[in-house]
């Protein structure tokens, strides 16, 4: 019980709750970093999008064929196709996102403590259900945005159409398919991203616990010193590797039937069944992994980089 207590206390110094913060600056601020981890990180989402709707046809079939041929073709602009439609839709998601997460996290933990479960169980609780909800929340305004990225990250690849625009795209889909052309996916988006953010932060919630008590802290209830910041970071960012690790084995292939949905046009609409279908008669079971090296690497980038920026901004956006 007093290790119990004491990592509590340990873990308490490194986390900074929804409570604490200066609400304007942390969206404000936010806005900029995450703007700047979209664009460092952004090709690898073109990539990935591009191998999980390659055809048994297709010559470019390897991350880095890929990229050469993005090179060849559009130079460093083709690695960042969509972008400009991605980086609109993305703050405000953002912000639904990040408000849903912190507030429904409080309260889930709120809700386990009488349960007496360990912390890094309540920990994979909260966190698991603070990022699911948070993710159902924010699919209403990410599911569109990604409809008409994914469009133009493979526009003219393996014979999809070219667009002039991300305009051009939601004008072209609300004309063939009306508003439901937006949504295309979305049940699946919901059973892919949900789970996946789940899974994320129940991850990241309940290793960063483990690997505390792994290096020694909560052993000792007369520890009162927080651990240095380096210590803090290096925690945070491998805990955010595991999570990125452990949400792309487990949701990658509904990502890949989700974005080869999505990016199919009108004429030849599939449906789930008939893409699951193509994927193993083309590939066998592995198709249901494809892009999943470079989905790993996103994910766990990403997941990385994002909650080193997020737990930073955080640090910057504590109310004096």
């Amino acid at each position: 019980m007093e290790a119990s207590t004491s990592q509590m206390q340990t873990f308490g110094q490194t986390e900074i709750n929804w409570d604490k913060l200066d609400k304007t600056k942390f969206y404000v601020v936010g806005a900029g970093i995450f703007t700047g981890v979209t664009v460092a990180l952004y090709p690898v989402s073109v990539v990935k999008t591009r191998l999980q709707v390659a055809s048994k046809d297709t010559v470019e079939k390897s991350a880095v064929s890929v990229i050469r041929g993005l090179l060849r073709t559009d130079g460093i602009p083709g690695l960042y196709r969509g972008f400009g439609t991605v980086i609109t839709g993305a703050i405000p998601a953002r912000v639904i996102f990040l408000t849903a997460l912190e507030t429904t996290k409080v309260t889930a933990f709120r809700m386990i403590e009488p349960f007496k479960l360990s912390e890094p169980t309540q920990a994979a609780i909260a966190n698991g259900i603070a990022g699911m909800t948070a993710s159902l929340l924010s699919q209403a305004v990410f599911v569109p945005i990604d409809v008409i990225s994914q469009k133009l990250m493979v526009q003219g690849y393996s014979g999809h159409a070219k667009y002039s625009g991300g305009l051009d795209v939601a004008r072209k889909v609300l004309k063939s398919d009306g508003i439901r052309g937006l949504y295309r996916g979305f049940g699946l988006s919901v059973m892919t991203y949900s789970p996946s953010s789940a899974v994320w932060w129940a991850s990241y919630g309940s290793s960063q616990r483990v690997i505390w008590r792994f290096l020694g802290h909560g052993t000792d209830l007369k520890e009162a010193a927080a651990p240095d910041t380096w210590k803090i970071v290096s925690v945070q960012a491998a805990g955010g590797i595991i999570a990125g690790a452990t949400a792309s084995c487990i949701t990658t292939p509904l990502d890949t039937i989700k974005t080869r949905l999505q990016v199919m046009g009108h004429e030849k609409r599939p449906s789930t069944r008939q893409v699951v279908k193509n994927l193993i008669a083309d590939d066998g079971w592995k198709g249901l992994y494809k892009g999943l090296g470079p989905r790993f690497f996103s994910m766990s980038a990403w997941g990385t980089s994002m909650i080193l920026s997020y737990e930073y901004l955080k640090r910057l956006c504590v109310k004096e």
